[in-house]
């Protein structure tokens, strides 16, 4: 049973809105992260969550514009994402680990989704 799984991706306009979703099953986590690969690109930090806190930590490139957040009774992360930009296309995938420490780091984290698709064009 994979333990996370991706949803919420799709076609946007620029300056459009998206909120990804994150489904967690048969395990909790210390921190869960999003990540994202671009074509021809390394797969970069995009933002963090400590689930016992919440306390979350973004990519200077997202700050302001997105929102992570998690439910409890639903064990579900979500991205919130606003005023998107082109180059924000990429590939989005979530991320669990039991730590809370170097959550900007994609090796810290053991879980990852299979990934959902954003796309960002007029």
């Amino acid at each position: 049973q994979v333990p996370l799984v991706e949803s919420g991706g799709g076609l946007v306009q620029p300056g459009g809105s998206l909120r990804l979703s994150c489904a967690v099953s048969g395990r909790t986590f210390g921190s869960m992260g999003w990540f994202r690969q671009a074509p021809g690109k390394e797969r970069e930090f995009v933002a963090a969550i400590i689930w016992s806190s919440g306390s979350p930590v973004y990519a200077d490139s997202v700050k302001g514009r997105f929102t992570i957040s998690r439910d409890n009774a639903k064990n579900t992360m979500y991205l919130q994402m606003k005023s998107l930009k082109p180059e924000d296309t990429a590939v989005y995938y979530c991320a669990g680990t039991q730590g809370i420490y170097q959550l900007m780091n994609s090796r810290a984290y053991d879980y990852w989704g299979q990934g959902t698709q954003v796309t960002v064009s007029s």
